[in-house]
């Protein structure tokens, strides 16, 4: 069973102003794992709060989805608190999910959102709208369950594996 963190990073969500749509949609592709969504925190667009919960969520869970920041507002900072508290960098994760979002539409590539390890929990930035989340953890999803298993050291060989 996977642990999951989520972590969505709205200013108005924060407040309550809003509802964090992106987050039960999260919530929901997550459950066609074998997972378990066991943190689920709501912060705002500010830097040293997002490093803090990411590193707090991530002792606890194997995986921390991140939705929103990941844009080119002045106030999207998610990638690069992301960037601050992982020790290794996923990159085919973010590119998959650029392309699959460039199917949709050319904004994609405006995308900041990052992937990466810290200790032995995977951390996914995912966009901020729920149209988006579901577009691109869709299309990382097979690769989930692997990716943890070899952060556990329970994962063999990727060769000849199939999903």
């Amino acid at each position: 069973m996977i642990r999951v963190g989520i972590l969505t990073v709205s200013d108005r969500a924060s407040r309550g102003q809003r509802e964090d749509l992106s987050g039960k949609v999260i919530r929901e592709i997550v459950g066609q794992l074998p997972a378990q969504v066991v943190k689920y925190t709501v912060v705002p667009d500010d830097r040293a709060r997002i490093e803090k919960e990411l590193m707090r969520i991530s002792e606890q869970v194997d995986l921390v989805l991140t939705t929103g920041g990941t844009g080119l507002s002045p106030k999207d900072v998610t990638p690069e608190a992301t960037a601050h508290v992982i020790e290794k960098v996923v990159p085919g994760i973010s590119e998959a999910m650029r392309m699959e979002g460039l199917k949709h539409t050319p904004y994609a590539l405006l995308s900041r959102a990052i992937a990466g390890v810290r200790k032995t929990s995977l951390i996914i930035n995912l966009p901020g709208s729920p149209k988006a989340v579901r577009e691109n953890l869709e299309i990382i999803l097979p690769a989930i369950p692997h990716a943890i298993e070899t952060l556990k050291g329970e994962g063999g060989e990727c060769a000849g594996k199939q999903l």
